[in-house]
């Protein structure tokens, strides 16, 4: 008789299903850290990317974030609501909108500087292998966008 780890198609010994239960228990974790910021995790990814490059277009921001720009809409329109950022057209092209941040934005990152450590912490995994993972899960992410860059649409 086959064992679980002969079947290809049992759950755990699917990829995709450990990166999403990973993924669930970060963002689980991420909603209470993020309580008293008033941010939800979508937002603080926004905020991270502007607290590194102080400003970004829409269009940067997406590729910064692997994000298209139907979803990072709604995430900026709630976040400019809040006073955290700003939208300007660009001078230099019209169809370019620029994100910055806000002096409330950028004050926000003070709160926001003990997040990772709290987050090493509740992982119990050493800063050494939160490097390692870090560098696998980047690599497996160039690997699969090369790949769909490649692949023609339909296949």
């Amino acid at each position: 008789m086959a064992t679980i780890e002969d079947d290809p198609l049992a759950l755990d010994n699917q990829l995709c299903f450990s990166l999403y239960a990973a993924s669930r228990a970060l963002t689980g974790l991420y909603r209470e850290l993020l309580g008293d910021l008033g941010l939800t995790y979508p937002q603080y990814l926004v905020m991270l990317a502007l607290w590194e490059h102080r400003t970004l277009s829409v269009k940067g921001l997406s590729r910064v974030l692997h994000l298209d720009s139907g979803t990072l809409s709604p995430l900026l329109r709630r976040l400019e609501g809040a006073g955290l950022i700003t939208r300007t057209r660009s001078s230099a092209d019209e169809r370019v909108v620029e994100i910055g941040l806000t002096d409330n934005g950028a004050a926000l990152r003070g709160r926001a500087l003990g997040i990772p450590a709290r987050l090493l912490r509740a992982s119990d995994l050493s800063t050494g292998r939160i490097r390692e993972l870090h560098a696998t899960l980047d690599e497996l992410t160039r690997s699969v966008e090369a790949l769909s860059a490649r692949r023609p649409c339909g296949e």
